[in-house]
């Protein structure tokens, strides 16, 4: 396929996704329409709002499908077994233009999801996006993860976001349930590993799952760690 054509360039992403992994088929089913819908509305709010906001770090509009929207639903599979099945509190923190919480929170429409960013220009992007889209079940949150509520979410994702260094790895643990979850979004596993190291004595169980994004050629990996 010529991904220098943004015209059916999201939905061959989908249908790519939909055939790799079960999980993320299940979820689609009987959605796929709606979803590609609202996730095309999505990349027209990022595309109206960069140049003033800097969302993303680039005005291309395959390279945002490619790099950020299915980059974002490419682990969908893994994040639902995760889950396995469960309506959970999910954190995006340091969600910036909504990367994953916006894309996850529509393909996961039973979970409540609380969009974290402390840029107030960014905290408007997201409002206005929740209203737009009618998602009901997005929170947004103007702050730092360090000062959300404890204790409270199941699952915490993140892309793009600060290095897990131990003060950071410790509002994470703050943040989660008991039995939560951590899902950092990571490139190379060599570069992962890299930055983990220091933090061998702190996580009782981390794991490090390769997915494929489609029509990128990219080594990506979703941290997985667990707070228990």
């Amino acid at each position: 396929m010529d991904t220098s054509n943004p015209d059916n360039l999201l939905s061959c992403g989908i249908r790519i996704l939909r055939e790799s992994d079960k999980d993320i088929d299940d979820l689609f089913e009987g959605r796929n329409d709606e979803i590609i819908s609202l996730l095309a509305r999505y990349i027209n709010e990022i595309e109206l709002f960069n140049s003033a906001y800097g969302l993303v770090g680039t005005n291309d509009l395959c390279e945002i499908i490619i790099k950020h929207i299915l980059d974002s639903l490419s682990p969908l599979g893994i994040i639902s077994r995760l889950l396995k099945g469960r309506a959970v509190r999910i954190a995006d923190a340091g969600s910036g233009a909504g990367l994953p919480g916006i894309p996850l929170s529509i393909a996961l429409p039973n979970c409540e999801f609380t969009l974290i960013e402390r840029m107030g220009r960014r905290v408007g992007f997201l409002m206005n996006t929740k209203a737009a889209l009618a998602l009901s079940n997005i929170t947004v949150e103007e702050g730092e993860l360090e000062k959300t509520k404890n204790n409270y979410f199941s699952l915490i994702t993140s892309r793009a976001f600060k290095p897990l260094e131990p003060k950071l790895l410790k509002a994470h643990f703050n943040a989660c349930t008991e039995d939560g979850i951590i899902a950092a979004y990571k490139g190379r596993l060599e570069k992962t590993e890299k930055e983990i190291a220091p933090l061998k004595n702190t996580i009782k169980f981390r794991e490090a799952i390769p997915y494929s994004v489609p029509f990128l050629n990219e080594e990506r990996h979703l941290l997985i760690i667990r707070k228990n």
